[in-house]
């Protein structure tokens, strides 16, 4: 079977969806539940950053799978790891008994982690949402305090203690209440002040105004067991605050004794370039989550914390699966190809590429109101008017239909961005011709309003 991931370009061979990729849409239609499904796209075989469909059609993908494919689709080396343990052992209730590949992967992780939070440990399970999970039920049951702080525009998963700190969109929460005790605050989104103030000048008044109205005036700082935030909101649109906001945040959490939780699960694993993404900050956590990226492809979710906040009694948290050997062979394999591949330091040369040519779309198009991002993690805001900042989902919208005709996958985020989060080992060549299809599209959509 021929290589595809030293393709310099998508291949149409034709208009997709075809016919047997729109079989498999109305097959799923009668049998498979209502979920987020973006586009019709069936996909049967990848390597690097393309994936084939059903019908034969090869497209890039500037989604990863919503961030998940880092290493892109069927690393070799993956692959083989996660083929090697399948044939010895698939799985060993790894939270009732031991293993080895899980002892393993938790020292990488410790290793890893920052020094400053030291000594560290690993709790794993299965996802985003199930590491968020535990993350709260650690603080709370350590601290025994009731309430939370998350941001407007945060994504922590869907269960329903995750989703009590998700702010993203309304139709997430609509019909679930009463969710756990959690404050909402305004998050860094300097391109779209809630305060309608600007940075510098602000001094980050978002982030004070935890202390300064929440802390003094709703939630008493004795209640607060933690506040929890992503480095780059994923789901609220690929934002990124100033270093100051997560520094202040940071100060709050240390004055009033309040954890800070550091929801890594889009942003870490060297999706910006270092380990995690709040180290672009030089601000250090007290609990971390990951999840997405770290195995590959397979089901993991990790949460690390400090000796202060985890479960000490047994029986406190558990799961059937976290730990899971083919998880755990991918995940260590998936950190070793990182590392030795540097594709950590590729991710942060890319990124600047992409983000020039991003820079030139908001200089030269009108519906491109801000680019934004740290690494191959990129936001691009489409407005209907670059004074007024119109949300645009519709024009959004179009522009991803009409990049995926072309054979580039994008997905969208918050009310009006779509995310460019390439794999870490795509070329610098390969990522120009995916934004070369996007500007097209852009174009396109352009001189049909």
């Amino acid at each position: 079977m021929r290589s595809i991931k030293e393709l310099k370009e998508p291949r149409i061979v034709i208009e997709p969806p075809g016919s047997k990729a729109k079989e498999i849409v109305e097959r799923d239609k009668k049998v498979l539940m209502t979920t987020t499904k973006i586009l019709p796209v069936v996909g049967v075989r990848g390597e690097g950053c393309f994936v084939e469909d059903i019908d034969g059609n090869i497209f890039m993908d500037f989604s990863s799978a919503i961030a998940v494919m880092s290493t892109g689709y069927s690393h070799p080396r993956i692959v083989e790891a996660v083929k090697k343990q399948a044939e010895k052992l698939i799985h060993f209730a790894a939270q009732d008994y031991y293993n080895e590949r899980q002892v393993e992967l938790a020292e990488k992780i410790v290793e890893l982690s920052p020094e400053q939070m030291k000594p560290v440990k690993v709790f794993l399970s299965n996802s985003g949402t199930e590491s968020v999970e535990a993350a709260y039920k650690m603080v709370r049951r350590s601290t025994r305090k009731p309430l939370a702080i998350a941001f407007i525009g945060a994504f922590h998963g869907r269960t329903l203690g995750s989703l009590s700190l998700t702010g993203s969109k309304a139709v997430h929460r609509a019909k679930y209440q009463p969710l756990q005790p959690v404050i909402h605050a305004p998050y860094a989104y300097c391109y779209r002040c809630r305060f309608k103030l600007e940075y510098p000048s602000c001094g980050v008044w978002c982030a004070k105004y935890i202390e300064e109205v929440l802390l003094d005036s709703i939630a008493p700082p004795e209640d607060v067991a933690f506040i929890i935030l992503e480095p780059v909101q994923g789901e609220g649109g690929y934002i990124v605050g100033p270093k100051e906001f997560y520094r202040e945040i940071r100060r709050i959490c240390d004055k009033y004794d309040i954890a800070l939780i550091d929801d890594e699960v889009q942003a870490g694993v060297f999706r910006t370039g270092k380990f995690l993404a709040i180290e672009n900050f030089d601000v250090t956590p007290d609990l971390y989550t990951l999840a997405k990226a770290i195995a590959s492809g397979l089901p993991m979710g990790v949460t690390v914390a400090r000796e202060k906040y985890m479960f000490k009694e047994e029986g406190a948290h558990s799961n059937t699966f976290g730990g899971n050997l083919l998880s755990c062979v991918a995940a260590i394999e998936t950190l070793n190809v990182i590392l030795e591949e540097k594709l950590h330091e590729n991710a942060v040369k890319v990124g600047e590429e992409i983000m020039k040519i991003g820079r030139e779309w908001v200089e030269n198009y009108e519906i491109v109101g801000d680019v934004r991002g740290l690494g191959p993690m990129i936001g691009v805001e489409i407005v209907k008017d670059k004074k007024t900042k119109d949300y645009a989902p519709e024009i959004r919208k179009k522009i991803i239909e009409k990049s995926f005709k072309k054979g580039l996958i994008l997905l969208p985020c918050g009310k009006s961005t779509i995310r460019i989060a390439p794999p870490l080992n795509i070329t610098a060549e390969q990522a120009r011709k995916g934004m070369e299809i996007m500007e097209e599209a852009i174009k396109e959509v352009m001189r049909s309003m």
